[in-house]
Order: C-alpha cells, then structure tokens, then sequence
C-alpha cells in the first residue's frame, strides 16, 4: 500500500516542481523556441503516474480488476457519447472546452462506473 502511494505521490510532486517553472518561463519567454517543449515538460511525470497505475491494476486480485475493467468499459464510451454531444452542442453557439476538461470528466465517469461496478459486486 505504502510503496503504491509513493508511485504516485513521487511523480504528482515532480510534475509540481516541473509546472511551476514551466508557466512561469511560459509568461516570461511567449516567443521562445523552447515553448513547446517546456509546455509539455509537466507531462513527462504523469506518465509515470500511468505506468503506476498499470502496475497496481496488475497487482489486483480478478475481481478487482474486473470491476477496474467495467469501470473503464463505462467511462470510455460515456465521454465519447458526452464529446460528440457537446460537439454539436458547439454548432449551436456553446463555446469552445479546454481539453484539460475532457481528462477532469474521464475521472469522474470512470468513479462513476467504480460506484457503478460496486454496487454489482457487493
């Protein structure tokens, strides 16, 4: 449990110390070369968050990981069906979403479909 935690808490405070300086060179230096680069530094620690993730998945007991896999199995096409209908929604007038959201939203459909798996198997 402890060495799961760690996993992920060791990437989440790399991707802090990495954001910060990454805006602020952003702000300073609009024109840089190094924009893009430094713009998608932060991302580099999270993929560790995932390999972790991967690992303690592959860490579960069947059951566990069927309810992770029915839970991913609601979330996934949820947020199609949700970003298709915003999609059209936009032809109408609704503006323009951060794609930041669409990762905020797959985290809340996919506790959705823990809660959802929960309640089959308890």
């Amino acid at each position: 449990m402890r060495r799961g935690f760690l996993d992920v808490l060791v990437p989440m405070a790399l991707y802090v110390a990495v954001l910060v300086p990454s805006l602020q060179f952003l702000k300073a230096h609009p024109d840089s070369p190094w924009r893009v680069p430094v713009a998608v530094a932060p991302v580099v620690p999270i993929a560790f968050v995932v390999l972790a993730s991967i690992g303690r998945v592959r860490k579960m007991d069947e059951l566990a990981q069927r309810k992770y896999l029915e839970a991913g199995a609601f979330a996934y096409p949820a947020m199609i069906v949700l970003s298709i209908t915003y999609g059209f929604l936009q032809n109408v007038g609704l503006p323009a979403v951060n794609w930041m959201y669409v990762g905020v939203a797959m985290f809340f459909l996919f506790g959705v479909g823990q809660a959802l798996a929960w309640l089959r198997y308890r």
